[in-house]
């Protein structure tokens, strides 16, 4: 006789057992009603993942207003306690802003600008500086021959300057983004107050207004105290990397300082760029491979104390990310949006870790530990 399967009996129980009250007590069945939920699910995400990819130009600097603005909403509510209006408040910080954001990007371009114009002059002398490397270079190749693998390390070659012009039109925001990044900047943060109030009137019941409150309050002191931790320590950080510059003998440290700040704000990658430009320019302003690497070196001891010490402590407990979690969130972010989606990862883990505290509170049912 067939047994049909909503008529076997669960393991461990004998014919003529009951069976057991509980739903808890049942064996764990995946119905074909959370099957398709789950499937909506990845099917949604897959949706919006591809709508944020394609619509960059829209999405990046509104997410970046949003963000930015919610980073400078403490300094709009000081000015307004101040007696300044808050329109007029906003516009304040963003000129400000902008103004700071210049004046590094003036001391990063002035090196730059005199660097493009000796390009060739450049490239020459790091490739005689790196001619050190040919020997090991060679037996590499031939032991690579004997044992019959592909040529790992081919001949070094300068890259050509055709790939200039695409990476900054890669890495420069457009015209119109750029407008439309100031002005959501500028009324996100003028009604920030109508737009809290209006998303926590949504809600009719009591109980989700007031999470609604906690979770944008908590929100908007992380992202401040997030912004403001950072940038201090990121100028520490440049004004270190200045002194290091000055006092091992490299050019324009004052630019070298600006920029190591700058690239600091993204997380691994900046670090990792700055000690790169380090090394390039040693190469270029030292006559020997020991010189040339100092700035770098002690650049990279520098961020490794920042990193593993100086940040930690002065962020704390509450805003201290995963590593894994910040690793996976800045490649994500960066194949989404590039250098800025790099910028945004740290401050949106935040955003989705506060959501996931006030959501899924610890106290919600869990899983039985293995």
């Amino acid at each position: 006789m067939r047994v049909l399967p909503s008529e076997r009996l669960p393991p461990g129980k004998s014919e003529g057992e009951p069976l057991p009250d509980s739903r808890s007590e049942l064996p764990p069945v995946i119905r074909r009603t959370e099957f398709v939920a789950f499937a909506l699910a990845g099917l949604l995400l897959i949706a919006v993942v591809t709508v944020l990819y394609v619509g960059r130009a829209f999405f990046l600097p509104v997410v970046m207003a949003f963000v930015i603005g919610t980073m400078l909403s403490p300094a709009a509510s000081f000015l307004e306690r101040c007696k300044v209006p808050r329109a007029l408040a906003a516009v304040l910080i963003v000129v400000a802003g902008t103004a700071v954001v210049a004046f590094a990007l003036a001391l990063i371009a002035s090196p730059i600008m005199e660097w493009s114009t000796r390009l060739p002059e450049l490239g020459a002398q790091l490739r005689d500086k790196l001619h050190v490397f040919d020997r090991p270079l060679a037996l590499w190749r031939e032991l690579q021959g004997m044992v019959g693998g592909s040529e790992a390390f081919p001949s070094f070659q300068m890259p050509k300057v055709e790939w200039v012009q695409p990476t900054l039109e890669f890495l420069s925001p457009t015209f119109t983004e750029f407008l439309l990044f100031f002005v959501t900047l500028i009324l996100f943060i003028a009604s920030w107050r109508d737009l809290r109030r209006a998303m926590i009137m949504t809600f009719s019941d009591h109980d989700a207004r007031l999470r609604t409150l906690r979770i944008l309050n908590e929100i908007e002191v992380h992202l401040g105290n997030y912004l403001l931790t950072v940038t201090l320590i990121n100028v520490g950080v440049g004004v270190a990397t200045g002194l290091i510059c000055a006092l091992t003998g490299m050019p324009n440290p004052a630019g070298l300082g600006a920029l190591a700040a700058t690239l600091n704000f993204i997380p691994i990658i900046g670090p990792v760029a700055m000690f790169a430009v380090l090394v390039v320019v040693g190469l270029v302003a030292f006559p020997t491979i020991s010189g040339a690497l100092m700035a770098a070196l002690a650049f990279g001891g520098l961020t490794f104390l920042e990193g593993h010490f100086i940040t930690p402590t002065i962020i704390g407990r509450r805003l201290a990310l995963n590593a894994l979690a910040v690793l996976l969130a800045l490649a994500f972010w960066t194949w989404m949006w590039g250098p800025m989606g790099a910028f945004l990862s740290s401050p949106l883990l935040i955003v989705g870790l506060i959501l996931k505290e006030h959501l899924l509170p610890a106290d919600s049912p869990q899983l039985p530990q293995a």
